[in-house]
């Protein structure tokens, strides 16, 4: 089951992987947030360009809990 997308805000360096390549930073701003069973997907417009990428649950809570992903109230 899966939740209603939730606003936040990127607001420190925050990284996934496409595969086994490199890390990718996601640019500072806004994005929506999908919980999942085992992941979290996040997704963010930055100017032309859709940026979308499923992270695991546990990376996830890390950036939240070091601040580096804020939460909408």
């Amino acid at each position: 089951m899966t939740q209603t997308p939730q606003n936040a805000q990127i607001v420190g360096k925050v990284e996934y992987r496409e595969g086994d390549g490199a890390n990718i930073v996601i640019r500072p701003g806004p994005v929506k947030v999908q919980m999942g069973q085992n992941d979290v997907t996040l997704s963010w417009v930055d100017e032309e360009v859709r940026g979308s990428t499923a992270i695991p649950l546990a990376d996830f809570k890390r950036y939240v809990a070091e601040g580096k992903i804020k939460l909408a109230a």
